[in-house]
């Protein structure tokens, strides 16, 4: 039951219509493998992966209070969005 679990959540981190970090997230994990996990190395993705995750959480707050469903927008959306405004805020 507990692998269940275990395997149902790992499938929502990656699963880019409910996370929108994907990519910022598997750069930060690349580097700590590529620098032996000396986070000191891996800083300015760290610092990438943080400003993904609130610009995103800014998103989802401001569609939850306009009463927009779902809270996060898809992947197509997202990809529009960032279309729109000239490529990653962050």
């Amino acid at each position: 039951m507990e692998k269940i679990q275990m395997d149902k959540k790992a499938g929502k981190v990656r699963n880019q219509d409910i996370n929108p970090c994907i990519e910022e997230s598997d750069a930060s994990q690349k580097c700590l493998n590529a620098y032996n996990y000396d986070k000191s190395m891996c800083s300015a993705y760290f610092q990438r992966y943080k400003s993904c995750r609130k610009y995103w959480h800014n998103i989802m707050l401001q569609r939850r209070r306009d009463g927009v469903r779902p809270d996060m927008p898809t992947a197509a959306e997202r990809q529009e969005m960032l279309a729109t405004v000239g490529g990653k805020p962050y």
